[in-house]
């Protein structure tokens, strides 16, 4: 079976190695001219089902609690299991109290088990949350490992390409996220920076909350720091605001002094498409399946609705193989 697989962020990278991974052949088409700069390219890539539950349904949790293995069995040595990190400042205490009561898998920590945690935010904060069996990766990294394992196994890449003028195929699988034909969608922009300093080290990615700017900073290599993220609902992929910039930098300047003298990297903007519900899914049209509605939870569902779409596929083909048999034995009848 030919399987064209449209887009190449993480959904259709899943998508892709899923389905060469159970014996078809695959092309992959993306309309940029190279493997990122889309809502993928500009992830934290924490892989924090409870985490997020806080602020999700429960689907989330369901679907991505496995996505940590997934990434591991796939990529070996990308993901770093070492859980998430929860804090407040004193006058926000609150927060964590609800943040706790909203979600599971985590257990209190004081002052002290806080700094055998994170050394560097010592006697920074009185108490916090820590989801032990949460992981991170790095998305870029990532992307391109996968990329690189595809075309290994013989998926072919066609960068610059009009899927649309693509043909030849017996299925295809839709990933273009907000290019998607699908009114119901709307656009949820999220901006981040990338900072750099050798005065911080962190191990996991450590969630700051604020009534206001919540915060969550994962390490990268190179003493860098992947500050993200807002939630604007805007479909506009301009480049970050300056208040963006100073409520990034604010957060994170609570979270440690340190990053007042980070050097700035990079800043970037992804559009992150969503349904009303904020939950994926996967849906068929024909000879077609889509997975639409990541949301800000790409590398932590992708695995998971890859394989819900890819499953479809598979049974679409078998389907169109009965009734065949079942229309030759009528006509042999």
């Amino acid at each position: 079976m030919r399987v064209l697989v449209k887009g190449a962020g993480v959904a259709g990278l899943t998508a892709a190695f899923e389905l060469a991974a159970r014996g078809a052949t695959v092309t992959v088409a993306e309309t940029r001219h190279a493997l990122g700069g889309n809502a993928s390219w500009f992830a934290g890539g924490m892989l924090a089902p409870w985490c997020e539950r806080e602020s999700a349904e429960q689907p989330v949790l369901d679907l991505g609690r496995d996505a940590a293995g997934w990434w591991e069995a796939v990529l070996p040595g990308q993901v770093t299991r070492a859980g998430t990190l929860v804090v407040a400042a004193p006058r926000d205490a609150g927060e964590l109290d609800r943040f706790a009561s909203r979600t599971s898998g985590h257990r209190w920590v004081n002052e002290e088990e806080i700094a055998q945690l994170e050394a560097d935010l010592a006697g920074r904060f009185r108490r916090g949350l820590f989801f032990a069996d949460e992981a991170h990766l790095d998305p870029r990294q990532a992307m391109v490992a996968l990329h690189d394992r595809l075309t290994a196994i013989g998926v072919e890449f066609h960068f610059g390409a009009d899927a649309s003028r693509v043909f030849g195929f017996d299925r295809q699988i839709d990933c273009t996220g907000m290019a998607a034909d699908d009114d119901r969608l709307r656009g949820v922009r999220g901006e981040m920076l990338i900072l750099r300093t050798p005065d911080v080290s962190l191990s996991r990615p450590v969630r700051l909350l604020h009534p206001r700017f919540p915060l969550y900073a994962v390490p990268r290599a190179d003493m860098q720091f992947m500050i993200g993220a807002t939630m604007i609902e805007s479909q506009s992929a301009r480049p970050v605001t300056a208040r963006s910039m100073m409520e990034l930098l604010g957060a994170a300047y609570a979270l440690h002094p340190a990053f007042g003298e980070a050097e700035i990297v990079e800043t970037g903007v992804g559009v992150r498409p969503a349904f009303p519900d904020n939950l994926p899914r996967v849906e068929t049209s024909g000879d077609s399946v889509a997975i639409k509605g990541l949301y800000r939870h790409g590398f932590l569902l992708a695995p998971a609705m890859a394989r819900q779409a890819v499953d479809l596929v598979f049974s679409q083909d078998r389907n169109k193989e009965l009734a065949r048999e079942t229309d030759g034995q009528r006509r042999s009848a």
